[in-house]
């Protein structure tokens, strides 16, 4: 079976590192992924208060790795639509686009409404998906449109000229995360965040839609096959041990770094609307709106990653919270050989993630690059 590979990144603090040092090393790391042949580098946007995200302008860091690479795909992941004017956002896609000869990929979000409160938006969880909807909508059309009209409930243009224009038509191909279902209704690729289980199930749903939404065997608008994957935070090493041994405490350290800083906020602040009357926890999505496809729930996130840390296959202890893998290259394989089954046709890669170092992130790369990627490119 045909399996392409990416890396799906938030650029965590690393402890008594300048931001310049942390930004010098992953280009570094980067460089090396174009190298080896890996598809894409995606990268998550993030904003204040949370912590683990130190590169929020995903345009500005991609446009830097941009004239360090050739050949992988630069795909944010997700642009978090409700904070973007998309004007703005129509401009410098097409830039990046030119910049990096044609190897952006866009994926597209709503984001949690605990960020758009902080900048200065409501906690309202249907006008933010409104506000991801309609700006979506004025992104694609301006992207492959000379002159833009629009009228809707925030954003109104009138025949505006589209000076900048990308340059893969009718716009780069697009992305969503975590929604399957979602995905395949848009024309989308998608890459989820869970279980081999869970991936299974989503294959299966994901494939179904795209089907009896698009025909079975259509291509994407960029005349590409569909992909799904799910994002597998990894480390590894020469054995089972030592990379268990690393995983363990960095799994602890990756679990505070993404939830816990934007709830001590909201604690601090008593914003008891991002709180669940049936435990008292804080989340940042917020409710669901009621027009979306179903999936499991995600208020709160450290609920979530509890629930992935009691689905944890405990016979294997190479299998962290679910969702995470450590082990040896002779490990991967066993893992990819269950991934395969599940139908998915794209495997993306976290190497550095919680308290892992650029070395102990580069030696995973390395040994995966030898090991593992030969058996599929």
């Amino acid at each position: 079976m045909a399996l392409q590979f990416g890396v799906f990144d938030h650029i965590e603090p690393v402890s008594n590192m300048s931001l310049n040092e942390i930004y010098k090393l992953r280009m570094q790391q980067i460089e090396v992924l174009d190298q080896k042949g890996f598809y894409a580098y995606h990268l998550a946007e993030h904003h204040t208060p949370a912590v683990h995200s130190l590169a929020p302008s995903q345009n500005v860091f991609l446009a830097a790795a941009s004239q360090r690479t050739s050949q992988i795909k630069l795909a944010p992941c997700v642009y978090v639509l409700p904070l973007h004017h998309p004007l703005r956002l129509i401009e410098e896609i097409s830039m990046l686009d030119h910049l990096s000869d044609g190897r952006v990929e866009i994926g597209v979000g709503r984001g949690g409404v605990m960020e758009a409160f902080f900048w200065g938006q409501d906690d309202d969880s249907d006008k933010n998906y409104q506000r991801y909807l309609e700006t979506l909508e004025v992104i694609k059309e301006g992207l492959s449109s000379e002159t833009l009209t629009y009228q809707g409930q925030f954003h109104q243009y009138d025949n505006l000229p589209m000076r900048l224009e990308p340059v893969q038509k009718p716009f780069p191909p697009m992305w969503y995360m975590r929604n399957a279902e979602t995905a395949a209704l848009e024309g989308m690729n998608t890459v989820i965040v869970g279980t081999l289980e869970s991936l299974t199930a989503e294959t299966k749903r994901y494939k179904n839609v795209w089907n009896k939404t698009h025909g079975e065997g259509s291509l994407n608008d960029q005349g590409q096959d569909p992909k799904i994957g799910l994002v597998v935070h990894m480390v590894v090493a020469d054995t089972d041990e030592e990379a268990i041994n690393i995983a363990t405490p960095a799994w602890e350290k990756y679990k505070w770094n993404l939830a816990a800083p934007r709830r001590i906020e909201a604690e601090k602040r008593g914003l008891e609307q991002f709180q669940s009357s049936k435990d008292g926890s804080f989340g940042f999505v917020g409710d669901r709106p009621a027009s979306l496809p179903t999936r499991e729930t995600r208020k709160d996130i450290e609920a979530e990653i509890e629930r992935f840390d009691q689905q944890s296959n405990r016979r294997d202890p190479t299998r962290l919270g679910g969702v995470a893998l450590a082990g040896s290259p002779q490990s991967v394989e066993r893992y990819l050989e269950e991934y395969i089954e599940t139908g998915a046709n794209y495997f993306v890669c976290s190497f550095q993630w919680g308290d892992i170092d650029h070395k102990t992130a580069m030696n995973s790369i390395n040994l995966f690059s030898e090991h593992i990627l030969p058996q599929y490119i």
